[in-house]
């Protein structure tokens, strides 16, 4: 089962690739097969053609589902652009996303009925939908009218996006069981209202994956200690929530096959409070695995269901072979089953089973899962196991005391609080484990994202994975190992290597580029301690911190580029017990909310806001600076110098105010997100340019005007972006673009705070703080 497992996990891959040309690779197997038959007895032989059939299964599967879609009259319909009314059944819960028009939501539908010019059709397939906020109130499982209009869609198993939605019009409700679910995960979110954010979003993100409400410092945390798969459905969750009740009906008197009856309601009962989505059945799967392999001869139990899942898995879902929550699903139970046992024998010879059991599990599953994390994240993370193993304890009580406060709360509202207060505490725990390892110097080590250095990563962790158990049978290993792990944990070698290399931030640096997430907030050196910030990211704590670590303490000038949040939300962050003397802004006063939390924020500092000059040329401190955009002549203004924007912040990245620097006889160009409308005004006005330095427009995007970033011939240019992003920031081609043109590109998101230092020879060079 492991080898047909793998068989349909590869044919699905092969499929999702190349599609039809995939059955050349089959033929050639098949005929690899015939030939080497003989020499294989009649048990090789039977194997070997089950692999060929099952991988054969899974192309064709995939293919036909395309086949499908392609086929679909909403796929026709995309491509025209036509606009259309469309009747089904919302299958996802409504997602709201910040888009380039303001807040939207994002819901996915499985279509039965479509009219557009004049025809209505009866059809089947999946949408999603990107329409107003008022799409917030369709309920999952209820059929709705949804009109808008249609678009191509890039992931093959998606027949159209449906850009533009009205509010959808309710046709009949969610059937009971959706209604029940709805009502469980809304009780969930009521019985931890009272809690802090971080603890009231991260009880529901345990207990059934809703994590619209986890702050996205927490996020960071998770992801920088190995946490993160407690954040989102997975097999834990199951074997947790089934496992509870199994030992609650053990306890009322239940025996033999009505256990496995309760168990399998259990599973049920999951699959639905979490939603059917590809991700949560795989998780539901990958939890039963989990129980398959209790017992005696659990290895061989164990590899025999998981290759029965995995096959089960891609023949029903094939997109998920490509999933990387897929991967890491399948490579943690295969890590767990395969080397768990034995390097939990080899730490019982000198630590208690228990503990030896505790050690074993994640560092097993993190072991496993490294070169995939390494290659979504580019860094590979050293406190995972420890982070893990102290968070440990405090996921069971979280995970049954937040369903219990859902549970107990429809009926009685106050011990569901109680019951949820018992769960926040909880949390509180595995957040503080994730803030405090986190912080650590060492918490994570960059690491590249190509074949190649995956290639190695892969190959020393399954020499290690065979390694490990033999050097863990002593006691004396054993410790010279963790003793190892702490010193680098701790930043050991890295204070010593800045003993010899210098301090963070390197002397003489000119600029940085703050690892905020999603969102910009640049640090431009212009005296001791003193520096020009230029947007502040989404999160006060994170622009707050990489200024600390810079030494900032006075800021002459604060230019936030537009209002949209990615830029402005973390003002606060900047003005927190620093000297700001000023704020300049754009002049379109545009997405509102934004504006008025500028304006709040400003207002309690005591700081002045004002309009950034354009065309004007000041010198502040050491820098010289520009204002090259945006200029918007003949527009009513307010008082203030502002101009009114249609409100949804459709246009504010084309108004980002623009910057030329000039520090330490070196010129640099900060762009906002600028879009190439606005790039052509400011090449316009400045004619051939030559730049040091490039921030390069909104986070990388594909939307930009590629020939004028390579024209400016910068040596470094900086993307400004978060790790696993929903837009896809940065583009490849504008990357290769930039690289081609002679620029090193670096990326907050793989490399963490970047800095730009003057190079004795005339030039710049960057160097990088994780």
């Amino acid at each position: 089962m492991p080898a047909l497992g793998a068989a349909a996990w590869l044919g699905g891959i092969a499929a999702q690739q190349s599609g039809r040309a995939t059955y050349a690779g089959l033929a050639g197997l098949g005929l690899i097969v015939w030939v080497l038959a003989p020499r294989f007895g009649a048990g090789g032989l039977r194997l070997l053609l089950a692999v060929l059939v099952v991988a054969g299964a899974a192309v064709t599967g995939t293919v036909l589902r395309h086949d499908a879609v392609r086929g679909s009259p909403l796929h026709d319909l995309a491509a025209e652009r036509a606009t259309a009314d469309l009747v089904g059944t919302v299958v996802s819960d409504p997602r709201q996303v910040a888009g380039r028009a303001g807040p939207q939501v994002v819901v996915r539908l499985r279509v039965r009925e479509v009219t557009s010019r004049g025809h209505r059709l009866r059809t089947g397939g999946s949408v999603v939908v990107i329409g107003a906020p008022g799409w917030t109130t369709a309920e999952l499982g209820s059929r709705v009218l949804a009109e808008g209009r249609l678009a191509a869609s890039g992931d093959p198993g998606t027949a159209a996006l449906l850009t533009g939605a009205r509010d959808p019009v309710r046709i009949r409700g969610p059937d009971p069981w959706w209604r029940a679910s709805a009502a469980v995960r809304a009780s969930i979110r009521r019985a931890v209202a009272h809690r802090p954010p971080d603890q009231a979003g991260l009880v529901p993100a345990l207990v059934d994956g809703d994590d619209a409400g986890l702050p996205d410092a927490v996020e960071r945390d998770f992801r920088t200690t190995g946490l993160t798969h407690l954040t989102a459905v997975s097999g834990t969750n199951l074997t947790l929530v089934v496992g509870s009740l199994l030992l609650i009906a053990r306890a009322a008197g239940v025996r033999r096959r009505w256990l496995a009856v309760v168990g399998l309601a259990g599973i049920v009962g999951f699959v639905l409070l979490a939603r059917t989505e590809p991700s949560v059945l795989r998780a539901a799967v990958m939890g039963s695995v989990g129980l398959f392999a209790f017992g005696p001869d659990g290895r061989r139990r164990g590899l025999r269901a998981l290759g029965v899942a995995v096959a089960g898995l891609v023949l029903v879902q094939p997109e998920l072979a490509v999933a990387a929550g897929f991967a890491l699903s399948v490579l943690a139970t295969a890590g767990i089953v395969l080397l768990g046992p034995p390097l939990a024998r080899a730490l019982a010879r000198w630590l208690p089973r228990a503990v030896a059991e505790a050690v074993a599990v994640p560092s097993a599953a993190q072991l496993a899962c490294t070169p995939v994390i390494a290659a979504l994240s580019g860094q590979v993370s050293l406190v995972a196991v420890g982070a893990n193993l102290l968070a440990g304890p405090a996921v069971g009580p979280a995970t049954v005391l937040g369903l219990a406060g859902g549970l107990v709360g429809l009926v009685w509202p106050w011990v569901g609080m109680l019951c949820g207060t018992a769960a926040g505490w909880s949390v509180g725990w595995i957040i503080a484990v994730a803030e405090h390892a986190a912080a650590l110097p060492g918490a994570a080590v960059g690491w590249g994202t190509g074949a190649l250095a995956v290639g190695v990563l892969t190959v020393l962790c399954l020499l290690l994975g065979l390694a490990l158990p033999r050097l863990l049978r002593r006691r004396s290993a054993g410790a010279v190992l963790g003793v190892l792990l702490l010193l680098v944990v701790l930043g050991v070698p890295g204070r010593l290597w800045s003993a010899t290399s210098g301090p963070w931030p390197p002397a003489g640096w000119l600029l940085a580029a703050c690892d905020v997430g999603q969102g910009d907030a640049l640090a431009l050196a212009v005296g001791p301690r003193s520096a020009i910030v230029v947007d502040a990211g989404p999160d006060p704590q994170a622009v707050d911190r990489c200024l600390d670590r810079l030494g900032v303490e006075q800021v002459p000038l604060l230019v936030l580029t537009h209002f949209h949040a990615d830029h402005v939300d973390g003002i606060d962050g900047v003005l927190d017990g620093r000297s700001v003397g000023a704020i300049e802004t754009t002049e379109l006063a545009d997405p509102p909310g934004g504006v008025e939390l500028v304006r709040r924020a400003a207002a309690a500092a005591g700081v002045p806001v004002t309009v950034a000059p354009y065309g004007a040329t000041r010198r502040v401190g050491e820098a010289t600076v520009q204002v090259l955009h945006p200029d918007l002549p003949g527009a009513a203004g307010a008082a203030d110098g502002t101009v009114a924007g249609p409100g949804d912040g459709s246009t504010a990245n084309d108004a980002s105010v623009v910057l030329l620097v000039e520090v330490a006889g070196r010129r640099l160009l900060l762009t906002g997100d600028l879009e190439p409308p606005g790039q052509a005004q400011v090449a316009a006005l400045v004619g051939d340019l030559d730049v040091d330095v490039l921030k390069v427009p909104h986070h990388g995007s594909p939307h930009q005007d590629l020939a004028w970033l390579t024209g400016l011939r910068a040596e470094v240019a900086l993307v400004s972006v978060g790790a696993d992003n929903d837009y896809g920031h940065p583009s490849a081609q504008v990357v290769r673009g930039l690289e081609a043109a002679g620029a090193e590109v670096l990326r907050t998101d793989r490399d963490g705070d970047i800095v730009v230092v003057a190079d004795p020879a005339g030039g710049v060079r960057a160097t990088t703080r994780r």
